[in-house]
């Protein structure tokens, strides 16, 4: 199976020091891959680099060609206009798929209604709760109709009512698309990354020192003899 998108030894600086250091990566259809490490550890700062968003130091990215994606920030902004405005403008602007002022409109209470915000449609953004604003989110992310979903600690937030809703429809997302949808997260949340990942990468320092099927990953054993850091970070978050 051809990957959607490759990193090959990409180094990434910021305000002059190393964010990035060596990642090779590949990224494939339909995988669900979690990053976890501690906070500094690189993990934002790669979705942004598969995003396009921080330019390389060092390195190549190679993404398929017409390859569509979106990424979720963990607090999304909104323009101080209504919700449906705010996706609409967003689809509206979107030049690799245009469409006419009234058809974006018209997906953009469609995405609505498929998170369950229809009745939030005219409502000022500025008024949303934190789990409301991450299902705006979602539904402006899900209305561009994304391969690669790239999403920056998405629950982090929230109260565990939202966080549940939220998880649950990222799931839908994934699972319900027409065409395979691949997700990329970064959490701090063991619980979800068990529940919800195929493939778990931790990150420490800017360099991969693991990068395992999550069966694997969360196997003390297998763990132990792949990355002794990695083992000890695991420790260490679930004692």
């Amino acid at each position: 199976m051809k990957a959607w998108l490759e990193l090959h030894q990409v180094c990434v600086q910021l305000q002059g020091q190393s964010a990035l250091r060596n990642i090779d990566l590949k990224l494939y259809p339909g995988e669900r891959v979690a990053l976890i490490g501690a906070n500094g550890s690189g993990k934002s700062t790669l979705l942004r680099t598969l995003h396009g968003l921080l330019p390389v130091s060092h390195g190549q990215v190679t993404r398929q060609s017409g390859l569509r994606m979106a990424m979720l920030f963990q607090r999304p902004h909104l323009l101080r206009s209504t919700v449906c405005f705010n996706l609409t403008l967003s689809l509206w602007l979107d030049r690799s798929r245009p469409v006419r002022w009234a058809q974006a409109r018209e997906q953009a209470l469609f995405a609505l209604h498929r998170v369950g915000l229809s009745e939030l449609a005219h409502q000022s953004g500025v008024h949303l709760s934190g789990g409301q604003l991450q299902r705006v989110a979602l539904a402006r992310a899900w209305a561009r109709q994304p391969q690669l979903l790239l999403l920056d600690e998405p629950t982090a937030s929230l109260d565990p009512h939202a966080k549940r809703e939220v998880e649950q429809l990222v799931w839908e997302f994934a699972h319900t698309s027409d065409s395979p949808v691949a997700l990329v997260w970064a959490s701090h949340n063991l619980g979800q990354v068990k529940r919800m990942a195929t493939r778990v990468i931790y990150l420490e320092h800017g360099q991969v020192l693991a990068d395992l099927p999550t069966e694997q990953f969360f196997d003390e054993v297998v763990l132990s003899k792949h990355s002794t850091a990695a083992h000890l970070f695991l420790k260490g978050e679930t004692t």
